[in-house]
C-alpha cells in the first residue's frame, strides 16, 4: 500500500486525522493524538481494501 500524509489536528475536545491523497472522506478521531492516528490509519486500510486503486488521487 502507498503511504500517505497524515494531517492530525488538536481541538478543544480531542483530535481528528485525516490523509492527504485520498479521495473519499476518511476521518480518525481520539482523546489523544496517537488514538487519532492509529484510528486514521484503520480507516485508510478499510479505505483502500474497499475501493482499491480508484481511492487514491494521483
Amino acid at each position: 500500500m502507498r503511504q500517505f500524509k497524515i494531517i492530525v489536528e488538536k481541538h478543544p475536545d480531542g483530535y481528528v486525522a485525516y490523509p492527504l491523497g485520498l479521495k473519499g472522506v476518511v476521518v480518525g478521531q481520539g482523546d489523544t493524538y496517537e488514538a487519532a492516528l492509529s484510528d486514521v490509519k484503520s480507516a485508510i486500510r478499510f479505505h483502500v481494501e474497499t475501493f482499491g486503486k480508484m481511492a487514491e488521487q494521483r
